[in-house]
């Protein structure tokens, strides 16, 4: 009888972000095309670099709403009419702002392609903002402003960037608007913002799916290609973020009676463009915060059972960045678990283990091919660092970075951002819990 050897297991090959064809449209509009075979939905993302600060300060928000709006009818279709021509080819279109910019994304059948296209160009060309259409989103709007005053992890989101950022950057107040700002905003804001500020200058096209190159630029050419590339406003003004002086502060949201309290920690961090490289930063987060046997979880969640669990992670952002964890906890924990997070984070500075490297390295490099399997995948990161000014080549090099990486490397990264003065808010019961926390010494504690 043969004996059989177990195979050798080898470790997989180094993955490369697919690289794209790049070509240029006739208003010189940079186009990428990602093929990606089998995707037989195609993903578009049209990224316009329209930060923040260009809203006038009395509507912030007015570019959430254009973005809402630009598809609520244009010259050439009503509402209605337009709304039955994306349904009657099976495509979805949509828009959103962030801080950075404002991105079209659409999902389409590879068939359908050329007339989605051009229903893309309709509503970035030539948007009508009809008066009902827009009162329907601004009151929309402002209902979610409720909602996320409401909800306790939004909440805590939104009194995160009001206490971590200095007041006079754009950053510390939400991108879709406050209550006061978005009540201003009218048709006639909108189509003036429009004109002004959504063209094709700067814009890119970032195309993914089971397609042909030369086919996808001829039918983009045909229609945004011919999107006009001057806008009629002025360059954008103020501060987009800059976070606050001075040291430790914490925020208590008060909720009377809340058997939960909401907790959001965190504090400055890396751009993408941090000097040694970005690829320390997504293992440090799996390994701290990204995973339910990371550190984090493993005290708080599985030794003292105090969460269901946290989160954490970098998020990086232009010039940049933040570190930030947060979760949910028992009411009547909330300070021991505050204190039990802080020493946690603490700790990340004295180092990991051969194991726990191997584990993260592993974990963000051999998910990568699955993360970004799908065509909306791959636009979606490509759009993303587009909004930063870069390239998906940014993702190859810091996967090739991960196998070179070393326990010192990620100790050394953490320790160069983890020492930054920390932003704490909580949401919950301050009159049962806000002492407790005070006698932390954690700093000042401001009751909301």
């Amino acid at each position: 009888m043969t004996s059989l050897e177990r195979p050798q297991v080898r470790p997989p090959a180094a993955w490369s972000f697919r690289e794209p064809v790049d070509t240029t449209l006739r208003n010189g509009i940079p186009l990428s095309v990602f093929h990606r075979p089998g995707q037989h939905v195609a993903s578009v993302q049209v990224v316009i670099p329209l930060p923040a600060t260009l809203e006038p300060t009395d509507r912030e928000g007015l570019a959430t709403i254009v973005s809402r709006t630009m598809d609520e009818g244009t010259r050439s279709h009503t509402a209605d009419e337009f709304a039955g021509l994306l349904e009657g080819s099976g495509i979805a279109l949509a828009a959103s702002q962030t801080l950075l910019g404002l991105t079209v994304q659409l999902e389409v059948a590879t068939g359908a392609l050329r007339p989605a296209l051009d229903l893309a160009r309709e509503c970035l060309s030539e948007p009508a903002f009809p008066e009902e259409e827009v009162s329907r989103h601004v009151a929309q709007r402002l209902s979610d402003i409720e909602h996320e005053l409401a909800d306790p992890g939004s909440r805590a989101a939104l009194e995160w960037i009001d206490a971590y950022y200095d007041p006079t950057a754009r950053a510390s107040r939400p991108v879709a608007g406050r209550t006061a700002t978005v009540r201003a905003i009218d048709a006639a804001a909108c189509r003036d913002f429009h004109a002004a500020h959504v063209t094709a200058d700067g814009a890119r096209v970032l195309v993914a799916g089971d397609l042909d190159a030369a086919e996808v630029h001829a039918a983009v050419d045909a229609t945004l290609g011919t999107w006009s590339t001057t806008g009629t406003g002025s360059a954008g003004s103020g501060v987009l973020d800059l976070p606050r002086a001075g040291g430790d502060r914490v925020v208590f949201v008060h909720r009377p009676g809340s058997v939960q309290t909401q907790v959001q920690l965190g504090w400055g961090g890396p751009s993408r463009r941090v000097d040694g490289g970005w690829a320390p930063y997504p293992v440090l987060a799996y390994l701290v915060g990204g995973s339910p046997g990371a550190r984090i979880d493993r005290v708080l969640r599985e030794d003292k059972g105090y969460t269901y669990g946290f989160g954490a992670g970098f998020r990086p952002r232009g010039a940049s960045g933040t570190f930030v964890a947060g979760g949910s906890v028992r009411g009547d924990v909330t300070a021991p678990a505050v204190e039990l997070l802080w020493e946690v984070l603490d700790g990340v500075a004295d180092g990991f283990t051969q194991e726990e490297l191997r584990s993260g390295v592993d974990y963000v490099g051999m998910t990568a091919p699955g993360r970004y399997a799908t065509a909306d995948a791959v636009a979606d990161e490509a759009a993303a660092l587009a909004l930063d000014g870069l390239d998906t080549g940014f993702v190859t090099d810091y996967l090739r970075d991960l196998r070179g990486l070393t326990a010192e490397d990620l100790a050394q990264a953490w320790t160069r951002w983890g020492r930054q003065p920390r932003t704490l808010v909580l949401v919950g019961d301050a009159e049962a819990h806000a002492d407790a926390v005070r006698a932390l010494g954690r700093g000042d504690v401001t009751v909301v």
